[in-house]
């Protein structure tokens, strides 16, 4: 048996930690596969926000969601067209200190018809700052880094740089990584220390 993909890892990190009822953020929706693995775990009392820049990103994303075997026993879903850079003040300020996860997935969308839209340093450090912010302590965000495409290795440097400069008695960071492919895809999680000050 292998190890587990970066975005299995994410996943299992998640599943620790999230619970029936939980509010959960995907801050970049993409093809739906997080937002609906956020909605499943927290069930039809849950709140899920998923982001998004691209339409077609949120189109998809509502397709896999009604198209799911459980679409009956998911939350309703939030899907916003906007960037993830204001999640802080996008979502309920009940909020705020609330949150059992945030998902990342950097990157650009597979498939798209443009490739040139890609996330990118300035608006990605912003939204995890807001994704602090709106953690509940205990709470976990995981962001998948892709360094092997046009922008992506200085995002996935800036994303680094920031998680390691957080305060050890506010967060622990731990990263995730092949460590013979440079380019690879890697994983950075960052939980949000159970004594944290909200």
């Amino acid at each position: 048996m292998g190890f587990l993909s970066v975005l299995s890892m994410a996943h299992k990190w998640i599943a620790e930690r999230t619970l029936p009822g939980d509010i959960v953020i995907d801050a970049t929706a993409g093809g739906g596969v997080d937002t609906l693995m956020l909605a499943e775990l927290v069930g039809p009392k849950g709140t899920v926000y998923a982001f998004d820049i691209q339409q077609e990103a949120l189109d998809r994303t509502q397709e896999r969601l009604s198209s799911s075997a459980s679409a009956d026993k998911l939350p309703n879903v939030k899907l916003l067209l906007e960037s993830h850079a204001g999640m802080a003040y996008a979502v309920d300020g009940k909020a705020i200190g609330q949150v059992a996860t945030v998902m990342f997935n950097l990157g650009y969308l597979p498939g798209s018809s443009d490739l040139t839209v890609i996330t990118e340093p300035a608006s990605t450090l912003l939204a995890l700052e807001g994704a602090i912010r709106l953690l509940r302590p205990g709470g976990i965000i995981t962001c998948v880094l892709y360094p092997g495409h046009p922008g992506g290795a200085d995002e996935a440097n800036s994303v680094e740089q920031w998680a390691a400069q957080l305060p050890q008695h506010s967060a622990q960071t731990v990263i995730y990584r092949q460590l013979q492919r440079a380019s690879a895809p890697y994983l950075i999680a960052i939980e949000k220390r159970p004594d944290a000050a909200r």
